[in-house]
């Protein structure tokens, strides 16, 4: 009976320690993180805090510093990769749909292996180090801070790998990338073209977002390239609450999906060196609704103007782009979004505009995803709205236009429509008398 009560315990014993075992995590203990700063496109450099954490029979007493270094050192790893993944205003799973899909896979990602591939760099210094002794000094934890470069499209590519986050082919192949076009921050009545060949510090500012983007892989827009912008005026004349909205009317008369806008500024310190600021702000074209904006700084330092710039730069945009990237998933299962403008000609009465109108309503519930459509302006000359449209039934513009137009014309007789303009985003129409 006695050898059946020891066996009874020990086995108890074990399915305890087995248990332990299984419920210990390879999550980080400390979720402690800092952006210090974008390194590059794909790099971020992250401030991260760990833990290390020593009780009798972890190791010898002599080696109680060793253990609590070791693990803290570990642990502070994987807070940096935790940090990159759920953490900041930016994190790569940014919803709880996405960070419901991961539990499955956090337990072997954030095994200590697998996480140093991640690990760009890491510093040889501590910025902190703290030990606490604990229940009664039998137990010792370590609190640190250091410093990590972090691969951030490395992990993004894992979660495209296991279909967390779309993938760049997913989305390209659904909507294409988005159009982006970078112009800066003018005062008011200044063409941005015009500023971009003038100004030396925002004609480089602009290249180095534009650089930063195309390592990206996203369509880049140059407006000075653009040599044809004649919608540039009908979209002047039809939008005339947003006249002296010089970069949204360019941005919407080339046809991108999404402008940003940026100011650069160098200042002097009191220890002789310069430092450079840069404030990013990135908008939907189609409403020119704020999707992100970021202030960044360089360093300060005794070195050129550019180098500086750029830092600044790199130091804002990663932020934006996150946003932007939300911006586009979404508009996945909205549909794709575009501008609808019809100019009704003066030789329509009222009742026959009103009609007209009603037609473009019925049409518009026919060709959006869901029947989304929103009405901006209906006047008795102009008809403004914003679709959101499959982007299976309607991959280019020109089929949009061409369902409007064969919609139009079964449905009013004393009219014919016509285009004005379409471009990506921007559809201008007309409606003449018969």
């Amino acid at each position: 009976m006695r050898n059946l009560s020891i066996i009874f315990i020990t086995a108890c014993l074990m399915l305890f320690i087995f248990s332990a075992e299984l419920q210990a995590s390879n999550l980080p203990r400390s979720r402690e993180g800092t952006l210090i700063e974008s390194a590059s496109p794909t790099e971020v450099m992250v401030q991260a805090g760990g833990i290390g954490y020593w009780k009798k029979g972890d190791s010898k007493k002599k080696d109680i510093d060793k253990t609590l270094s070791k693990t803290a050192e570990e642990d502070a790893r994987r807070a940096a990769v935790y940090f990159v993944l759920f953490g900041g205003s930016d994190p790569l799973l940014s919803n709880d749909k996405e960070r419901k899909a991961f539990e499955p896979y956090q337990e072997a990602f954030f095994d200590l292996k697998n996480i140093t591939k991640y690990i760009a760099w890491e510093g040889d210094e501590l910025v902190s180090r703290v030990k606490k002794p604990i229940k009664k000094n039998k137990e010792y934890e370590l609190h640190i801070q250091k410093v990590f470069k972090v691969n951030k499209q490395l992990i993004s590519d894992y979660l495209n790998g296991i279909n967390i986050l779309p993938s760049r082919a997913t989305l390209t192949e659904e909507l294409g990338m988005p159009m982006i076009m970078v112009i800066p921050v003018v005062k008011k009545g200044e063409n941005p073209i015009d500023v971009l060949k003038t100004n030396a510090n925002l004609s480089h500012g602009a290249k180095a977002i534009e650089s930063y983007l195309t390592a990206r892989q996203y369509d880049v827009v140059v407006p000075e390239q653009q040599a044809d912008l004649s919608a540039l005026t009908s979209a002047q004349l039809s939008l005339k609450d947003v006249e002296e909205d010089y970069s949204y009317q360019l941005a919407l008369s080339i046809g991108s999906d999404v402008y940003i806008t940026y100011e650069v500024n160098i200042t002097a310190d009191k220890f002789n060196t310069k430092k450079a600021s840069a404030s990013v702000r990135a908008y939907e074209t189609t409403t020119a609704r704020l999707l992100g904006t970021e202030t960044g700084y360089s360093p300060s330092a005794n070195t050129a103007d550019m180098v500086l710039i750029e830092n600044a730069i790199n130091d804002a945009i990663d932020k934006v782009l996150s946003r932007i990237m939300d911006y586009w998933k979404e508009d996945m299962s909205r549909g794709v979004q575009y501008k609808l403008i019809v100019s009704l000609s003066t030789d329509f009465d009222e009742d026959q505009a009103e009609e007209i109108s009603f037609v473009f309503t019925d049409i518009l519930e026919k060709v959006t995803k869901n029947k989304k459509f929103k009405e901006n302006i209906v006047t008795k000359q102009t008809l403004d709205y914003l679709l959101w449209c499959d982007p299976a039934s309607y991959p280019q513009t020109t089929k949009l236009y061409r369902a409007i137009k064969e919609y139009f014309e079964e449905d009013y007789t004393e009219g014919i429509l016509r285009k004005v303009n379409i471009n990506r985003k921007l559809v201008l129409l007309e409606v003449k008398a018969e």
